[in-house]
């Protein structure tokens, strides 16, 4: 298996520093299930469409702390100085969502609606838990509360690892972070939006567009990743206001047209492709979150989450693709909406134009004239 550019290796189970022989570096072993990655270690058929309840038993020694999917049900003495704990998930998800993550961490404790949400770190960096990770709470409640579907899982657990081969991954009910996610509190005064706190959006968001209901297939990832990016830009809204959401939808569009042709050539659903991996790119994350974002304006806050949650509610703990998205939005829209998703998600390309100015002196009247220049036949062009 190879990496991609969102994850850069692909084997599944992660021993870090086992032999303590890196000084000051800690022993831990980790997971990174998707976007195959799960059946290196457990047996299973690894496709995002699969879906699973599980129950893990690891038996560690008895100074390190373990992380797995769902309920800490059982911790068991194991020997001389051993103990077994056992992690039961009874929802069931995808295989590339199941984890374990083992190590020295720090357990930082809030809660949210009576569930535990915690924050798992290196003991250096403990202190710093709720300074990183402390809006989690605030997060859950504005994005259950925007999507009309309560965050549907038993807990929420996020860790953080050495060497981690991606930014952040959304294992269900225990996201994982690499060591980005740490720091001094000194170091957290130049954090910027842009940084951490939006991996933690980005990553909660998952729980329900990723988790709850899964792409499909990884054509279909932009089922997962677009809505993902797009969480950004409203956590963004609602936590430092419009200008702040604005500034991050601009950066993520920019990120998608730094790409170049080879990110223009490609339509947001993919069902040809070298390789799985080639769909973790800036089309399936920025790209796509833009196209969301746009829809939201071209349906008004209020049909378009109303949608979304219909979306949700219809395909729980299953999966899904466009088409069912746009459904969904047809539903409680009463549009036909074919013509937005066979331009925005079905073909590749985007809006390319020129702006000129004309001044009518005797008028006093400035007229702005915008041509579409692009080749691909765009239906229209609409506001990003």
């Amino acid at each position: 298996m190879k990496g991609s550019a969102a994850i850069s290796e692909a084997k599944g189970l992660y021993f870090i520093n086992p032999d303590s022989t890196v000084a000051g570096k800690p022993v831990q072993i980790w997971t990174q299930g998707e976007t195959e990655g799960s059946s290196v270690w457990f047996p299973t058929i690894d496709r995002p469409n699969q879906k699973t309840t599980s129950e893990i038993s690891l038996t560690v020694p008895s100074k390190y702390v373990t992380l797995s999917n769902g309920a800490l049900v059982s911790q068991k003495p194991a020997g001389a100085g051993l103990r077994t704990d056992t992690w039961k998930m009874e929802q069931p998800h995808a295989p590339y969502l199941v984890m374990l993550a083992i190590g020295d961490f720090r357990i930082t404790k809030d809660t949210w609606r009576g569930k535990e949400v915690s924050y798992y770190m290196e003991p250096k960096y403990a202190d710093q838990a709720r300074a990183v990770f402390g809006k989690t709470p605030q997060m859950m409640e504005f994005f259950s509360k925007r999507l009309g579907v309560d965050f549907p899982w038993n807990k929420y657990a996020q860790v953080v690892a050495r060497d981690f081969v991606s930014g952040a991954m959304e294992n269900t009910t225990a996201s994982l972070y690499g060591e980005q996610a740490q720091g001094t509190a000194r170091e957290l005064l130049d954090w910027e939006y842009a940084g951490v706190e939006r991996e933690i959006a980005h990553e909660l968001f998952h729980h329900w567009f990723g988790d709850f209901v899964t792409t499909e297939s990884w054509s279909n990832l932009t089922m997962n990743e677009s809505f993902a990016n797009f969480s950004e830009v409203l956590w963004a809204e609602h936590a430092y206001g419009p200008d702040a959401g604005a500034a991050q939808a601009d950066r993520s569009l920019r990120n998608y047209l730094r790409g170049g042709p080879s990110n223009y050539e490609k339509p947001l659903v993919r069902f040809q492709y070298a390789d799985k991996e080639d769909m973790f790119d800036g089309v399936s994350y920025q790209k796509g979150g833009s196209i969301l974002n746009m829809l939201r304006a071209t349906l008004g806050e209020e049909v378009f989450f109303q949608g979304l949650k219909r979306y949700l509610t219809q395909n729980a703990f299953g999966t899904g693709e466009p088409h069912q998205l746009r459904l969904a939005l047809e539903e409680v829209s009463g549009q036909d909406l074919n013509w937005f998703f066979n331009q925005w998600y079905y073909r590749a390309g985007h809006p390319v134009v020129t702006l000129d100015y004309q001044w009518d002196a005797a008028r006093k009247r400035q007229t702005v004239v915008v041509r579409q220049t692009q080749t691909g036949g765009f239906l229209s062009c609409r506001c990003w």
